[in-house]
């Protein structure tokens, strides 16, 4: 038989979904994979009904169904403060995760380089394998996770073609500064690279944390393939809606990548997700405060364990450190707390690019009752400090 390709040599499976399917064997609480366990907005559901019955059921334009654009164009027009045209500057994907494939494979060619912040999410580095470009980390430092000035500097000297940013970032929920993005933005110009953005979870941000847009900085738009999607502000994870807002040369050059890749995301739900996009801005600032109180509620329970954690200003991640617990493998922890403990969390290491397994990512996406039943089962864990867990029958 023929070899398969030497591309996936190396090449794993996602840990985040692993751990779904882990949490589903044991019976476990899911705050691994960052999914809601609650409804979208009715205003979507109801919509869906309707067009089950009416249509439209058959291939939209490629790039996006014209009224999705339109709308798409006129909310983010608002919150980014720059005039995004909808026949030029938008491609709609299948989800985010297609959106930064797509970009990746518009600005890289095979064998350029890309910089990457380490903790990330673990599909940048597969966007690098299968796209064929080495990626270049650039490790974040804890607390605030917070990037070192020379050696990101030195990063982009290794001649690289493009630089990965996850704001608000998962897993880390770090909100960056403007000053911070203004660093990077005249360190791409000074080396002419472009910016890919992953700004899935723009819409929940804490207080005194502002999500700022890296292409609506001066002179970046031309340069910064911003990429996000409708699943985590909706509700909406199932329904693959994503998106890549960026100039008019470069979204051409996008269209085509993802022609081919997808052909066009689902025509019913780009109709539905429309009542989405219409919505003025007491849905976000309503998101905001569910989230908020989501946050305060989990945290508060993870001070009363006595569980030591990094505080998110945005998204809604939480890394706990479980180095007191004397177990090295995250892997086996993790397995362990599903199993034994019946909470689901992904291991920490599948987000670093350094030697780093003393973390664990739990997300609060679930509702209030979820979130209580999850902290009441990891109370269990006052019986096993200091204890080698994986010993444990």
């Amino acid at each position: 038989m023929p070899e398969l390709s030497n591309r996936l040599d190396g090449f794993t499976e996602s840990i985040i979904r692993k751990m779904t399917r882990v949490a589903r064997e044991y019976d476990a609480i899911n705050l691994s994979q960052g999914f809601p366990d609650f409804d979208p907005p009715r205003e979507l559901t109801e919509e869906l009904r309707k067009i089950a019955d009416n249509g439209p059921h058959q291939y939209e334009i490629t790039w996006g169904s014209e009224l999705f654009r339109e709308k798409l164009a006129l909310k983010q027009t608002k919150l980014m403060g720059i005039p995004v045209d909808p026949a030029t500057n938008i491609v709609v994907t299948c989800g985010s995760t297609e959106a930064m494939m797509a970009a990746m494979m518009t600005v890289c060619n095979p064998g350029d380089k890309v910089i990457v912040f380490s903790p990330f999410y673990e599909n940048y580095t597969a966007d690098a394998i299968l796209t064929g470009v080495t990626p270049i980390y650039v490790p974040l430092a804890p607390p605030e996770f917070q990037f070192d000035s020379a050696k990101l500097r030195n990063a982009f000297e290794q001649g690289v073609k493009a630089i990965v940013l996850c704001n608000p970032s998962n897993p880390t929920g770090k909100v960056f500064t403007r000053e911070e993005l203004e660093e990077i933005a005249r360190l791409a110009v000074e080396f002419d690279t472009f910016v890919i953005t992953d700004e899935v979870y723009e819409h929940i941000v804490y207080e005194p944390h502002v999500h700022t847009y890296m292409a609506s900085l001066p002179g970046m738009f031309e340069r910064t393939l911003s990429c996000s999607s409708l699943s985590k502000t909706y509700s909406i994870t199932g329904w693959r809606l994503g998106y890549i807002i960026g100039p008019a040369h470069v979204i051409e050059v996008c269209r085509k990548v993802h022609d081919f890749l997808t052909v066009g995301a689902a025509a019913p739900l780009q109709k539905a997700a429309v009542k989405g996009l219409e919505m003025d801005d007491a849905y976000y600032e309503e998101l905001t405060k569910v989230y908020e109180r989501k946050r305060t509620l989990f945290l508060d329970g993870l001070d009363r364990i006595g569980l030591k954690y990094y505080k998110p200003q945005g998204a809604y991640y939480v890394l706990v450190d479980i180095s007191e617990f004397g177990e090295p493998d995250d892997y086996k922890f993790c397995e362990w707390l599903a199993k034994e403990i019946g909470v689901a969390a992904v291991p920490g290491s599948s987000f670093f690019r350094e030697d780093v397994r003393q973390y664990i990512r739990f997300h609060f996406a679930k509702k209030e009752e979820t979130l209580l039943e999850a902290l009441k089962r990891l109370e269990k864990l006052e019986a096993y400090r200091g204890t080698e867990i994986t010993n444990l029958k």
